[in-house]
């Protein structure tokens, strides 16, 4: 299958692409740099900038690309971006894939699990309407963006993502230093639901999801999720570190800014139900199991 990947430089992206090529596809990555690789091709969403021969003979597209939610602190001019760059790279992209003859079987789009908000204790499947906040305006907006390609009959999947587990990015490996100085605990009350998704099963369920026959939002998880302060004990146990110093939530707001209330101390219990009835096989169920896996 030739297909096309766009955010191929970031956590998941740059795992995929190579574990795409290592099972026979044709991969081809769009790129906002100069491309400097046959297979790599420029876009430039902002301006609309994208030659869809570029895309000829794609069968499918898998969609990572958007500015890091928390890798700054969150600014008005910081949080714009971080809308603009999803919608506006999604418009762009479906679009695109919409003047295409034959046009791809497929769209996977990135999105995330802040679309359920704060869900409290509440269990979130894919049939759980939007929470509200920043992040689940965002999410929403991001999602509607592939209106274009649903509409054409492209099979448009939106790939609501958790915590991917990974030692060298994401924010488990933010946090990785902390804990083996032995510093790591609950933060605020660590009452709120973590979902974490190992990155074997992050890119498991993208690959898996190119062929089944699944439309709409799919929850990529683990099928346990955890209280924050059961993950700090998990991490704690994985490194052989304590992992009882708290964090409150007054010094993670005062430290981090508005991110800490909707990407830290905000919690979703979510549930990967579509990709399991889906048949899909899970590499790693429980939290330790992840864990294990991404420290190596």
């Amino acid at each position: 299958m030739r297909i096309a990947v766009t955010g191929a430089s970031g956590l998941v992206g740059s795992h995929l692409v190579p574990q795409l090529r290592s099972h026979g596809h044709d991969v081809v990555t769009l790129v906002r740099r100069a491309p400097v690789r046959p297979d790599e091709f420029r876009w430039d969403p902002s301006s609309g900038g994208l030659d869809p021969a570029d895309l000829e003979g794609v069968q499918a597209a898998v969609h990572l690309a958007g500015a890091g939610i928390g890798d700054k602190r969150w600014s008005g001019e910081y949080k714009q971006l971080v809308l603009s760059s999803r919608v506006e790279s999604t418009t762009l992209l479906a679009n695109t894939l919409t003047q295409l003859d034959p046009r791809p079987q497929v769209l996977l789009s990135g999105s995330a699990i802040g679309f359920y908000g704060d869900a409290g204790d509440r269990e979130c499947d894919e049939s759980t309407p939007a929470g509200t906040g920043f992040l689940a305006d965002v999410c929403q907006a991001w999602e509607g963006a592939t209106t274009a390609a649903e509409e054409a009959g492209i099979r448009t999947v939106h790939l609501r993502t958790g915590l991917v587990l990974s030692g060298t990015g994401g924010m488990l490996a933010q946090q990785l230093r902390l804990y083996k100085l032995g510093l790591g605990g609950p933060l605020g009350n660590g009452r709120q639901w973590w979902s974490w998704v190992s990155l074997a099963d992050e890119l498991g369920a993208i690959e898996h999801l190119l062929t089944a026959d699944v439309a709409g939002p799919v929850n990529i998880t683990g099928p346990a999720p955890v209280r924050q302060r059961d993950f700090a004990t998990a991490l704690g146990r994985a490194l052989h570190r304590p992992a009882v110093l708290p964090a409150p939530g007054f010094a993670l707001k005062a430290v981090i800014g508005e991110f800490a209330e909707e990407g830290i101390l905000a919690g979703q219990q979510v549930l990967p139900r579509v990709l399991e009835s889906d048949g899909y096989a899970f590499s790693h169920r429980t939290l330790d199991e992840a864990l294990a896996t991404a420290l190596g």
